[in-house]
């Protein structure tokens, strides 16, 4: 099978090109596309150099599936286009709560892709969303999620290249004693943190609160009430989660703990000690999604705490887009 990508000179899109490398899909070809400034220059994969294309002279007919790593406007143009000869799967944000698209984390809601051929588009969620959703899967469906509270702590390479190249720019200029200048950001981000991800809307949530809020209920349950803060902290990579979880059932604090460690996907990293736990550091480059500090909430017997850490650039991209690929042709596609 042939597959394209892109967005392929990115932060995702290179990792999208990692993980294909490792994955146990038959590639007969990759093609790489980007813009005419990337045109002509060329990327490595699997001990072949791939010459980039330019999307306005690329044939999406060529690659059965397209994962396009591009973001919005890029989507907006190109992926229904696209969608005509290929099968796309997105990852931005322009189609996730399109009713007619799939929103689709594997682990969570893979039967969703049998309705993939209504428009040939599937979306990938919010990389917080995706790592959140994942958690929840097994605890819903044992005890019913009433309501969620969840503060987010994201790393810089969730806002793409320019700000991960900013955070070690103020870094140095910081301890240089240098005056800091922000471009990327609304405020300094070393050394800071910053309650502020994407434009504010009408009621004072900002943009990637209400993704997280709408997209979890279209990927797990509609009917589960949920509230989010997203705070940009000075990470290189792993959005970290504080999550608060209310059931409408009563609870064991051992029977979270056992669906968790067989949570395909999860990994639980929780002893009370100092280290017993898990940071965006340590969750770098790693598959897995890490669930620590599970611990009861005191305030309310039917609530519970949880720390969630994954890999913003894997499990909240470019992985769920390869498993996203793995699940239709081995189930979907004919």
């Amino acid at each position: 099978m042939n597959f394209a990508i892109v967005g392929a000179t990115g932060n995702v899109g290179r990792k999208t090109i990692e993980i294909l490398e490792k994955s146990k899909l038959k590639i007969n070809n990759l093609f790489l596309v980007a813009s005419k400034r990337s045109a002509g220059k060329k990327i490595s994969f699997k001990r072949k150099k791939i010459k980039i294309e330019a999307l306005e002279n690329y044939d999406f007919s060529k690659a059965t599936i397209t994962f396009f790593a591009a973001g919005s406007i890029i989507a907006k143009k190109w992926a229904s286009i696209a969608a005509k000869q290929t099968i796309v799967i997105d990852n931005s944000k322009h189609f996730r709560m399109d009713k007619n698209i799939p929103l689709v984390v594997p682990e969570v809601n893979e039967s969703a892709l049998k309705n993939y051929k209504k428009t040939n588009i599937i979306a990938n969620p919010n990389c917080s969303t995706a790592q959140l959703v994942v958690a929840l899967k097994p605890l819903h469906d044992k005890f019913k999620i009433k309501r969620v509270v969840v503060s987010t702590y994201q790393a810089v390479s969730g806002a793409g290249k320019a700000p991960m190249d900013e955070l070690f720019s103020q870094t140095k200029d910081f301890l240089n004693g240098k005056k800091i200048k922000s471009k990327n950001f609304t405020k300094q981000i070393a050394f800071n943190l910053i309650p502020h991800i994407d434009q504010f809307a009408k009621d004072g949530y900002t943009k990637e609160e209400l993704k997280m809020e709408n997209e979890t209920k279209k990927i797990l349950d509609p009917n589960i009430k949920m509230t989010a803060t997203c705070v940009r902290v000075p990470v290189r990579t792993s959005h970290s989660e504080s999550v608060n979880i209310e059931f409408k059932k009563s609870y064991s604090l051992q029977k979270v703990k056992a669906l968790l460690k067989k949570t395909p996907g999860c990994k639980v990293i929780d002893t009370q000690k100092n280290g017993g736990y898990i940071t965006p550091f340590e969750a770098e480059g790693s598959y897995l999604t890490y669930i620590s500090r599970i611990r009861k909430d005191n305030s309310n017997k039917k609530a519970l705490n949880l720390w969630v850490v994954s890999d913003n650039l894997l499990k909240g991209a470019a992985l769920n887009t390869v498993q996203i690929a793995e699940a239709l042709i081995k189930k979907y596609i004919k």
